[in-house]
């Protein structure tokens, strides 16, 4: 459990003093946000403040995941060393994206053909090693079968795996992006859902099928690989954005961008499909989702009857054009992410219970 305790503190710790360092960086470089003219009236005013701020917390999460492992004397474990891998890769494509983006001074970044190329191959990479290296019980960081609290239902095979688990990587970095359009909120959000996870894999590893015969109830276990080192990356990363939120909320010193964005998106579905909880994870990030959504909507809605449903999508904006303040939207939107996140607690627990 040191482990957990350590990474939390070395994540928050390494991006209090690091993201400062980086905006000064960044902002000598003249690495500043490109603002869109249709975009709201009131974020012209940030036009040029410093992004790919995602770097801070990618490299203080990775950096407090090793040294948590050097000081308790614990060894990397698969799983941890998979989704650390996911976050980084996916972080790797947002920074080329946002590189662009900086260097020819536009909105848009990689084309659509070559972002895309760049996500398939860091998940496809993720998920076919995620279906290697057993344990001395058998059990792949991964499984084939679909999950809600725990496997269900037969495997689907590892193709279809695959492509199950590139929708879920494509559609949670999407929702991570698009919610990160206010100083704070994807940050703040993501903090929330890292620390529900946190939570989950310390509850898996006490309730472990590994340990079924000191178990009151063997039939309530958990068959997880790696599930207290889970705990340790959502640990880090919970510490590493929360430190970085100091400097995210508004008003704003430096953004994430597409950096940190698809980072986040990517490595919380990792930690999803590893710890069997890949249903649950729409409602623990249901404002990611909520947000995606809005989009999906004014879009079908628009091209269908010419009609939009909302102001301005995403969903956001749309409150903001109703005269929201931007400091009221997210805190409402974090308060909204809360619900979730113990709604998904409350029925991981119930499911344990249930079985119990």
């Amino acid at each position: 459990m040191k482990q957990i305790l350590f990474s939390g503190v070395i994540g928050l710790f390494l991006t209090l003093v690091g993201t400062p360092l980086l905006i000064k960086l960044l902002a000598r470089k003249g690495y500043g946000q490109y603002i869109r003219d249709d975009g709201p009236r009131e974020h012209a005013s940030k036009r040029g403040t410093p992004t790919m701020g995602g770097i801070a917390f990618i490299l203080a999460t990775i950096a407090a995941y090793f040294l948590s492992k050097l000081i308790t004397g614990y060894a990397p474990t698969y799983s941890g060393l998979l989704v650390l891998g996911l976050m980084f890769g996916m972080g790797l494509v947002g920074f080329l994206d946002d590189y662009i983006k900086i260097v020819k001074r536009r909105s848009l970044g990689l084309r659509a053909k070559a972002k895309m190329a760049g996500q398939l191959i860091v998940g496809i990479g993720f998920a076919v090693l995620s279906l290697m290296f057993s344990d001395a019980r058998g059990n792949t960081p991964a499984s084939t079968k679909l999950s809600f609290i725990t496997d269900f239902g037969w495997s689907i095979g590892p193709v279809l795996f695959v492509v199950w688990a590139l929708f879920m990587i494509l559609a949670m970095s999407n929702g991570v992006n698009l919610t990160d359009g206010l100083d704070g909120l994807a940050t703040g959000a993501s903090v929330l859902v890292f620390g529900a996870y946190t939570f989950i894999g310390v509850w898996q590893f006490q309730e472990s099928c590994a340990n079924a015969q000191t178990l009151t109830n063997p039939n309530a276990c958990y068959e997880v690989r790696d599930p207290l080192d889970l705990a340790v990356v959502a640990s880090a990363l919970m510490g590493a954005c929360l430190g970085f939120l100091w400097w995210n909320t508004s008003p704003a010193k430096i953004f994430m961008g597409d950096t940190g964005s698809l980072a986040l998106g990517g490595v919380l579905t990792g930690l999803a499909i590893l710890s069997r909880t890949e249903l649950l994870v729409a409602i623990m990030g249901g404002l990611f989702v909520l947000i995606t959504m809005s989009v999906v909507i004014q879009v079908g809605s628009f091209r269908l009857t010419g009609k939009r449903v909302f102001r301005m999508a995403p969903l956001q904006h749309h409150f903001e054009l109703k005269g929201w303040s931007e400091v009221l939207v997210v805190v409402r939107f974090w308060i909204i992410q809360g619900i979730c996140v113990i709604v998904g607690l409350g029925l991981f627990y119930a499911g344990w219970a249930a079985d119990k």
